[in-house]
């Protein structure tokens, strides 16, 4: 009886332990925070550990690998967790993929990203689909469509900027404009001349957010710490543009673009910019200065 009132209450810490749901969860963002062990393998683990889940009573917890070894526990072959995660380990692989085609000034196939990432077709689009949220395919797109909104302000002309920017063909670029820029580029490039641009302005994970848009689509995200240098961001690159705000409606749009940029965990382990490119998904995001 006496045993059986010991094993309830080591069950009960451990179930009152927060560290015990990130384990029931398998949360990968919990990896390197702490470690677990099973006093009845004998293995310590990772968090996000894929090996079936243990007794609560039979659980312990530990800061360090370092830690679990000197209470007498040996590392998991399954998560390995004194080496790096898997998860960073792609999120490393994904990284250069993604440095590669930043710098790529024309269109690389899966079958050539595959070849420098080392892994194989599927391997690379199953794993870069995880570690992002979008295709190779959309990366690019997404970085074609950043580079073309920064080119636009600097170029001679709207086909130079379309070409600086990677798309291999003006029609083409033309047929995603309403996408990529919310207006035509021509329009764009002239600070929104002659356009009505309404925008909302919300709250997210990163601070104050402003989406606007046009009749066409949407035109500008705006993300800084002050709602009002937002206005004035988005008055000063759209300087000949209608301004309209607080109209109703608009609340559900932002929503959107904020559950957009709170996908948990999607590029955790990605650089800043990498992941700003990824979770924009060929919108347009700009950090007000």
């Amino acid at each position: 009886m006496n045993k059986t009132i010991e094993i309830e209450k080591l069950a009960n810490a451990t179930r009152n332990d927060p560290r015990w749901l990130a384990v029931v969860k398998r949360e990968k963002t919990a990896d390197g925070t702490f470690y677990y062990s099973v006093k009845t393998t004998g293995v310590y683990c990772r968090p996000s550990c894929a090996a079936r889940l243990a007794r609560p009573e039979n659980v312990l917890f530990h800061q360090t690998p370092e830690d679990a070894e000197k209470a007498g526990f040996r590392a998991c072959k399954r998560c390995k967790p004194k080496g790096a995660s898997l998860t960073k380990e792609n999120a490393a692989k994904i990284s250069k993929v993604c440095r590669l085609i930043d710098r790529s000034e024309e269109s690389l196939s899966l079958d050539q990203l595959a070849r420098y990432a080392g892994m194989s077709v599927f391997h690379l689009h199953r794993t870069f689909k995880a570690v992002t949220g979008l295709t190779p395919s959309g990366y690019a797109a997404a970085h074609r469509s950043n580079r073309v909104r920064s080119s636009l302000n600097k170029t001679r002309s709207v086909t130079d900027a379309i070409y600086d920017a990677g798309f291999n063909s003006s029609s083409r670029f033309y047929e995603t404009s309403n996408e990529v820029l919310g207006m035509t580029p021509t329009t764009f490039r002239d600070g929104g001349a002659n356009t009505a641009i309404r925008f909302a302005i919300g709250e997210c994970s990163l601070g104050s957010i402003l989406v606007a848009n046009s009749e066409r689509g949407v035109c500008a995200v705006l993300i800084g710490d002050d709602p009002l240098q937002l206005m004035r961001d988005l008055q000063d690159q759209f300087p000949k543009a209608n301004l309209i705000g607080g109209k109703g409606g608009y609340e559900d749009l932002v929503a959107k673009v904020v559950g957009l940029i709170e996908k948990p965990g999607v590029g955790i382990d990605l650089p800043l910019d990498i992941r700003g490119t990824a979770r924009e998904s060929g919108q347009h995001f700009s950090k007000s200065r």
